[in-house]
C-alpha cells in the first residue's frame, strides 16, 4: 500500500523550505548594505524580485505543470531551492557585481519556492486523507513553523558565530531542500484529476465564483503580509526595541500565532465550520488592525500585531479548501492561479502600507490603518461566497 504519510512529510519539508527562502535573506539586508555597499533602494529590490519571480512561476504552472508532471516539477523545486540558497554563499563574491550574485541566487530559489507553493497543496489534496480541510490547514502551518525556525535559529547562529558567518548558514539551510529531493523522488504522488480533464484557465475565468475566490486570495495575502512585513518595524518604533528583539517580538511571534491557528484547525477541523471560522478570523483581523493603527498603548498595539497572525492563519489554506470544494475539477490551473492571487496580494499590500507610512511622515500606524481595507474586503467576499452557496442549494 502506498505510504502517503511520506508524501505528507515531504510537503511539510517543502513548506519549511519555502519559509527559509522567504525569511532568511531579509535578515541579512543590513549586512549586504554594509559589506557590499549596496544602497538600501537596491536592497528593497531583492524582495520585489523574489515575489515577481514567484508570480511568473505561478503563471507557468497554470499552463505547463500538468504536461510536465508533478514529480519532475516538485523535485526541480527542491533542486532550485537548494541551489539558490547555496549560491548565496558563493555568487556575490564570484561575480563582478555582488548585487547581481544576490539577485541571481534569490531568483533561483524563488523558482523553487513558487513551484512548492503551487504543487504541495494539490499533491496533499490528491492523497486519500479523511479530513482534507484540516489536513490542508496543518500543511500550511509548516510554513509558519518554518518562518519561526528560520528567524530563531538564524538569530541564535549569528549571536554565537557572528553575522560574518552567514555564508555557512546559507549552506546549512540549503541541506534541507537537498535532502527533500529524495523524499519527493520516492514518495507516492497522485493527481487531482485525470490528465487532460482538469479545468483550463479560460474555463475557470468564466466562473463568477472563481473571481470571488481570487479576490479572497488577494485579500488573504495582503492581510497577512501587510502586517507580517511591517511587524519588526512596528515593534521597534512602538516599544523602542532593538533589531534582534524586534524581529523576535514582531515577525517571529506573528508567525507563531499564525501557526497555532492552522494547527488548531488542523486538529479540530472536523468539528469546525470552515466558513464560520474564516468569518470569525476576518472579524478578529479587523480588530487587530484597528488596535495596531489606533491604540495609543504600545503594548496593546503590539498585541494586536501578534494576534493578527492568529487571525490570518486560516485565510490562505481556507480559501484553497473552499475553492477545491466548489471546483473539484479545477486541477493545477486553479491552484496556480490562487497562488498567483495570494502572491499579488502579498506584493501590493505591504507596498501600499509602506507608501502611506512614508507619506504620513514615517507613521506606521497610518499605514496599517490603510491596511485595514484588506480584511474588510475579505469579510465582504466571504459574505458573497456564503450567499452564493445558499442560493445554489435552494435552486
Amino acid at each position: 500500500m502506498p505510504d502517503y504519510q511520506k508524501t505528507k512529510r515531504a510537503c511539510y519539508l517543502g513548506f519549511i523550505t519555502q519559509a527559509i527562502a522567504a525569511n532568511f535573506v531579509p535578515l541579512l539586508f543590513l549586512k549586504f548594505h554594509h559589506d557590499y555597499q549596496i544602497p538600501l533602494g537596491e536592497i528593497a529590490l531583492i524582495s520585489t524580485c523574489f515575489f515577481f519571480t514567484q508570480l511568473l512561476v505561478d503563471l507557468f504552472c497554470a499552463k505547463f505543470v500538468d504536461k510536465i508532471g508533478y514529480r519532475i516539477c516538485i523535485v526541480a523545486s527542491e533542486i532550485c531551492s537548494a541551489a539558490g540558497l547555496a549560491g548565496l554563499a558563493f555568487l556575490p563574491d564570484l561575480l563582478p557585481d555582488p548585487f547581481s550574485g544576490i539577485i541571481l541566487s534569490v531568483m533561483i530559489y524563488a523558482v523553487g519556492s513558487g513551484l512548492i507553493e503551487v504543487l504541495c497543496s494539490p499533491i496533499v489534496e490528491a492523497c486519500p486523507f479523511e479530513n482534507k480541510e484540516a489536513t490542508m490547514s496543518l500543511l500550511h502551518s509548516f510554513y509558519c513553523w518554518g518562518s519561526v525556525g528560520t528567524i530563531v535559529v538564524s538569530t541564535l547562529f549569528f549571536a554565537v558565530f557572528g553575522t560574518d558567518s552567514w555564508r555557512w548558514l546559507a549552506v546549512l539551510w540549503a541541506l534541507i531542500p537537498a535532502y527533500n529531493c529524495y523524499n519527493f523522488a520516492t514518495c507516492p504522488i497522485e493527481y487531482l484529476v485525470e490528465e487532460g480533464s482538469g479545468m483550463g484557465i479560460r474555463e475557470l475565468f468564466r466562473k463568477p465564483m472563481f473571481w470571488i475566490a481570487l479576490c479572497l486570495m488577494v485579500c488573504s495575502g495582503a492581510s497577512e503580509l501587510s502586517m507580517a512585513q511591517w511587524a519588526s518595524a512596528y515593534a521597534e518604533s512602538a516599544l523602542g526595541l532593538d533589531k534582534t528583539v524586534g524581529d523576535l517580538a514582531g515577525p517571529c511571534m506573528f508567525a507563531a500565532a499564525m501557526g497555532i491557528s492552522r494547527v488548531i484547525f488542523g486538529k479540530y477541523g472536523d468539528k469546525i465550520d470552515l466558513k464560520k471560522f474564516m468569518t470569525g478570523s476576518g472579524i478578529l483581523c479587523v480588530l487587530c488592525y484597528l488596535a495596531a493603527s489606533l491604540s495609543a498603548n504600545p503594548v496593546a498595539g503590539l498585541t494586536g500585531c501578534i494576534v493578527c497572525g492568529f487571525s490570518v492563519g486560516i485565510m490562505w489554506p481556507g480559501t484553497i479548501s473552499i475553492s477545491s470544494q466548489h471546483f473539484p475539477a479545477g486541477g493545477t490551473a486553479m491552484f496556480a492561479l490562487l497562488a498567483m492571487a495570494g502572491d499579488l496580494g502579498g506584493s501590493i499590500g505591504p507596498a501600499i502600507v509602506g507608501r502611506v507610512t512614508q507619506g504620513a511622515g514615517d507613521n506606521i500606524r497610518a499605514g496599517l490603518g490603510i491596511g485595514l481595507i484588506f480584511p474588510v474586503v475579505l469579510l465582504f467576499m466571504l459574505f458573497v461566497f456564503g450567499n452564493s452557496d445558499r442560493e445554489s442549494k435552494t435552486c
